[in-house]
């Protein structure tokens, strides 16, 4: 069975904010990478971001021009489902809903016949068995090697990799995840498959708690912000890094954790789900708790 030092390329399902980073980090990490997406304004806008990244990266001495620019040759965009089958590695970075992961590892499990290739999703929420048993009817074994791979954004800079292992998940596919991170660049730590797993089963709650204080008029954004980053030592307070997440997102993540785990209190606050209806979905729209045309 093949191990992670002899991954040559990976397959990422998603050039937006976290598949893109995926695909950075492989390159980055010596790895050639398959940046798969259906729409190819969001290949475009990966590849230009990683341009961008690159050369910042060598204007400030992190990186020389020459490994850059290998960097950016290993990395190939596409918009057709078959050039990815080739890859010895799958990471799925599509969109946190659990019907159209579904779709895609059905998918992936008839497109990727070698049981040596490894299917992993980038999910921050939804059940790696309920995933894994998606690959399981799409052919009969896949189920074994699905796993949750769980990259933190922005991706080139956070070194978390949630580790999440499904029902039927072998243990040498999950010490082969654990090695291929590592090979990345970055710290993983493994968690069960449960809604939310660790991260998002405790940050998801407070940022959802947030906007109930809002709406309950306890206080207003930019102060309940600046209490818990001056107050709690948080980084970023949880409305800007809701709109970083996006506000979509969080409302399905929200929406995962309360069937999950079958408790109406995780359940997204009428404020946010209102926000998300308005269109007002952070950072990628340009307005959502804050308005960053300002």
């Amino acid at each position: 069975m093949p191990t992670a030092d002899t991954v040559n390329t990976i397959a990422v399902l998603g050039a937006g904010q976290m598949g893109g980073g995926i695909a950075q980090i492989a390159a980055t990490s010596g790895i050639d990478a398959i940046c798969y997406d259906v729409q190819q304004a969001s290949l475009d806008k990966a590849k230009a971001l990683h341009e961008k990244l690159m050369a910042r990266a060598v204007e400030k001495g992190r990186m020389e021009r020459g490994d850059a620019d290998s960097a950016l040759q290993r990395i190939v965009y596409t918009t057709n489902w078959d050039d990815m089958g080739e890859a010895d590695w799958v990471v799925e970075a599509a969109t946190e809903r659990a019907d159209l992961k579904h779709e895609i590892f059905v998918k992936l499990a008839q497109t990727f016949e070698n049981p040596s290739v490894v299917l992993a999703t980038n999910t921050s929420s939804i059940s790696i068995t309920q995933i894994g048993a998606s690959a399981e009817s799409g052919r009969s074994g896949a189920g074994e090697r699905v796993i949750g791979m769980h990259f933190f954004n922005p991706v080139p800079v956070m070194k978390l990799v949630e580790v999440i292992k499904g029902l039927t998940t072998t243990e040498d596919v999950t010490q082969r995840t654990i090695d291929l991170a590592v090979r990345m660049g970055k710290d993983p730590h493994a968690a069960n498959d449960r809604a939310g797993f660790v991260s998002n089963r405790v940050l998801m709650p407070m940022i959802n708690e947030a906007f109930y204080a809002w709406m309950e008029g306890v206080s207003e954004p930019e102060d309940i912000d600046a209490i818990m980053t001056k107050g709690m030592a948080h980084p970023m307070g949880p409305f800007r890094l809701a709109d970083f997440i996006g506000l979509d997102t969080c409302v399905h993540i929200m929406d995962v954790l309360a069937e999950g785990l079958n408790n109406d209190r995780y359940r997204a606050c009428p404020l946010l789900k209102n926000l998300v209806t308005a269109g007002r979905l952070g950072n990628k729209t340009g307005r959502g708790v804050f308005d960053y045309a300002k």
